[in-house]
């Protein structure tokens, strides 16, 4: 099984980090790829550059055999459609299982991504929830969740597409603009970053304007 997990990383913090690691867990993955997105679809492009970007995201993976980076959507031009990659990964896997994990503020919102029906036909949806959030949809996508929602990760291992899993466990209230606006603030965040994460941004003067 393939598993993504795609994103700014604007910066990566403990909640993405608790997220992959319920994801492998619960799922039995040997490698979950964190995907970081060059230009969003569905938002602000970052602040900062993708260097650092990447080299946060590289600290904060390095001690977790499970976890690796797909560099995909920054070696490609235009915005990071998640469409375009995990038509390239399947064209890649023909018929393997991918998996695509996403938080639940994520799936809320899938019906307003790029062709979004045909994202649902490549890959698994594996949704994350966050404390507060729950799960809110009609319309297309509640139909979408009505036909393939299944709480059963053996249809996810024997079907290379098109299931709905929700996933449960320890949840950490983080998140990237809550974390940015703290750090603008000189408020301390280094509860809600990897130690060495937090360590890299203070050596590198970043998100210290609202530019």
């Amino acid at each position: 099984m393939i598993a993504i997990f795609g994103g700014t990383f604007d910066p990566i913090h403990l909640g993405h980090i608790n997220m992959a690691e319920q994801c492998v867990q619960q799922c039995s993955l040997d490698t979950l790829y964190f995907m970081p997105c060059a230009i969003p679809a569905h938002k602000a492009k970052p602040g900062i550059s993708d260097e650092h970007r990447i080299n946060m995201l590289k600290l904060a993976i390095e001690n977790n055999p499970h976890f690796a980076i797909d560099y995909r959507e920054l070696n490609r031009e235009g915005a990071s459609y998640s469409l375009l990659s995990l038509q390239e990964l399947r064209a890649e896997n023909p018929s393997t299982p991918i998996m695509f994990l996403i938080g639940m503020d994520s799936f809320n919102n899938l019906d307003k991504w790029f062709k979004w029906q045909e994202i649902v036909k490549l890959c698994h949806i594996v949704v994350y929830q966050r404390p507060g959030q729950s799960c809110q949809v009609m319309g297309e996508l509640a139909d979408y969740k009505t036909h393939a929602e299944t709480g059963d990760l053996h249809q996810l291992a024997h079907n290379p597409a098109g299931k709905l899993f929700f996933l449960n466990g320890l949840q950490v209230d983080a998140a990237s603009s809550k974390i940015r606006k703290k750090i603008l603030l000189d408020d301390d965040m280094t509860e809600l970053l990897p130690h060495s994460v937090g360590q890299y941004i203070a050596q590198h003067h970043l998100y210290q304007t609202d530019e």
